[in-house]
């Protein structure tokens, strides 16, 4: 239903900030339930970040503090701010969509993928 596409990743020094956007296509969005997933090489695909689309918002104890999310709904965009960035916050960040709150904090991703931002962060 949802098309996913994310932009706003490249390389950034340890400390430094990056705002990654999520660009979101279908009437569906307001009632998807969004997520930030981050994949780094050699390392499973972990959570970041989860808005419902009720306003609920989930961080991953690595990034509470540190990460923000948030959607724009009559823009059809998700955002995740991210400050204080550490080398170990390199990674592939992947925007997801679920029609089911279950389909983003659980075991199972039979949502829609966006195709991946990379984001360096330098020692």
């Amino acid at each position: 239903q949802v098309q996913l596409v994310e932009s706003g990743g490249g390389l950034v020094q340890a400390g430094g900030s990056l705002r990654l956007s999520c660009a979101a296509s279908g009437r569906t969005f307001s009632t998807t339930h969004m997520a930030w997933f981050r994949q780094a090489p050699g390392k499973e695909r972990e959570f970041v970040a989860g808005s419902s689309w009720g306003g609920s918002l989930t961080y991953a104890d690595s990034v509470k503090g540190r990460f923000t999310m948030s959607r724009d709904n009559a823009k059809n965009m998700v955002y995740l701010q991210m400050t204080s960035l550490k080398p170990e916050d390199t990674a592939t960040y992947y925007c997801y969509g679920d029609r089911v709150w279950s389909g983003v904090i659980g075991p199972s991703r039979r949502g829609t993928w966006g195709q991946g931002t990379l984001v360096t962060v330098s020692a």
